[in-house]
């Protein structure tokens, strides 16, 4: 627990000193949330934006995690901090644990940050109709699976050359089962209405179960990642 807790401690304190990773996905998902505002406020007065918002809301989600991700270990790669913790006697799975807990720790600052910009530029007052507690609990499950996987990829690509393309490539099709369920239970929440209850407990589902499935790999291979 102590070798956990410094290892935690470590990345947080150092993201409070530069705010480089917080601010960068803040800013990201924000402006690729106006840019798809701004596409469909085209698309005519009969469109309802309401029904595709939750997947444009995964999408930046998405695309700011591994921005967050690969920035988290090239970090630790470039200051030599990687190397420092596979040679002290820490246990990996440790290791892993605490850059898990950490990584997850910064998409919630972002999702707190994402949430209300995109309530409004998608979820005008008076028209929505939905259950907004719905939003933020899609997405704290889907952000416990992209930490706990994304951490496990992110170390298998910080070694190689093109690090950003690598991680996308592992990314996203182990990401695909995830992302459906969490982009159908965040739409139950965004349509409302007592037939979208249904759908939503469905899809925290899947998300709870593919949360346990990959986490439970990631913690079992990470020793033999991290030595690779």
């Amino acid at each position: 627990m102590r070798q956990f807790k410094a290892i935690l401690r470590k990345d947080i304190v150092m993201e409070l000193r530069t705010k480089e990773m917080v601010t960068s996905m803040g800013i990201y998902a924000m402006l690729t949330l106006v840019i798809y505002q701004v596409a469909l406020s085209q698309s005519g007065a009969a469109f309802d934006p309401r029904r595709i918002a939750a997947g444009l809301l995964w999408l930046a989600f998405v695309f700011t995690s591994m921005l967050g991700l690969n920035r988290s270990f090239v970090h630790e790669k470039d200051q030599g901090c990687l190397e420092a913790l596979l040679l002290s006697p820490v246990d990996r799975p440790v290791i892993f644990l605490a850059k898990a807990i950490g990584n997850l720790l910064f998409l919630v600052i972002v999702e707190i940050i994402m949430i209300p910009f995109f309530s409004f530029l998608f979820l005008q007052q008076g028209s929505y109709q939905g259950e907004f507690w719905m939003i933020p609990l899609s997405l704290l499950g889907g952000s416990i699976g992209i930490a706990g996987v994304g951490t496990m990829l992110a170390t298998m690509s910080v070694n190689t050359k093109g690090k950003d393309f690598v991680l996308a490539v592992l990314f996203i099709p182990l990401m695909y089962p995830l992302l459906l369920a969490c982009v159908s239970a965040t739409t139950a929440g965004v349509l409302g209405g007592d037939g979208h209850i249904q759908q939503f407990w469905t899809g925290m589902a899947a998300i709870g179960a593919y949360d346990a499935i990959m986490i439970a790999a990631a913690w079992a291979l990470y020793e033999f990642i991290l030595g690779a």
